[in-house]
């Protein structure tokens, strides 16, 4: 019997916690969900939005793809918290660098992947992740980036033309009612880049609140695009539920401007 597939439902998958280890000398907590019974066909890196405003790596879109995307699109899905950054894995070493020294913790989420030979690596940003993805992000061991409400906040045209170079495909999610960087101005911003595509979400807002299988289709569509989108929205097998109660006030608070209190960490 099909079961509907809700925010907090966990697909069959191989998960297991991970360490990423920087060259700078850092730990960072991790976490990577393949496909229960076969190898995954491409992999997504998870780069989370700004961790002293709430984003981590269990951010709920990135939770949505780890609980789902392995099963429903043979993906491989790693997600990490940045130095300094706390979520209910633990707590990342090293301290909040507004993007510079994360650098390292990119390349480090980048080794790991190459090293453990997943295939086909994709950077997905989010907010502050997307500024990581575009200036830290254009490795040869990365196949594209994917976007997600870009604000374009410190990568700049230098960055822009880094990737316009690389010719690797990039495309940045905006929504309509995004705080920072709209449609308009993003085709306008992007246009350096002649391979980026720029797809614009009606209705849609910076938390991609009520929006996430929106974003996990897109992903999909350029990943993996063998698999029909939009995602199956039932499920017919075994499904566990995710506890997401520590994160609601951080999903809310996310990019206001107070800060707000970490999980605990375990």
């Amino acid at each position: 019997m099909s079961t509907p597939i809700r925010a907090a439902s966990i697909l069959p998958a191989r998960r297991e916690d991970i360490e990423l280890h920087t060259a700078d000398g850092l730990r960072l907590v991790g976490e990577l969900a393949l496909p229960a019974d076969r190898e995954p066909v491409a992999t997504l890196i998870c780069l989370h939005p700004l961790p002293t405003h709430g984003g981590m790596m269990d951010s709920h879109v990135f939770r949505k793809a780890a609980w789902r995307l392995p099963a429903l699109a043979d993906l491989a899905v790693l997600r990490f918290n940045t130095r300094g950054t706390s979520s209910v894995r633990g707590t990342s070493e090293g301290t909040f660098d507004a993007g510079d020294a994360e650098r390292y913790d990119v390349a480090a989420a980048i080794e790991y992947a190459e090293f453990n030979e997943l295939p086909n690596i994709w950077l997905v940003g989010w907010s502050f992740g997307t500024d990581l993805t575009l200036r830290h992000g254009c490795d040869p061991g990365v196949v594209g980036a994917i976007l997600l409400s870009p604000p374009l906040r410190t990568a700049d045209d230098d960055d822009l033309a880094t990737w316009a170079a690389s010719g690797r495909p990039l495309t940045a999610l905006v929504p309509e009612f995004d705080d920072y960087l709209r449609p308009d101005e993003a085709r306008r911003r992007f246009a350096v880049v002649p391979q980026a595509e720029v797809v614009a979400v009606a209705g849609a807002k910076h938390l991609w609140v009520g929006d996430a299988e929106t974003v996990l289709d897109e992903i999909v569509r350029r990943v993996n695009p063998a698999v029909p989108v939009p995602l199956p929205t039932t499920w017919d097998g075994p499904m566990e539920t995710g506890d997401a109660s520590a994160y609601a006030d951080r999903t809310v608070a996310a990019f206001a401007d107070l800060p707000v209190s970490k999980p605990e960490s375990h």
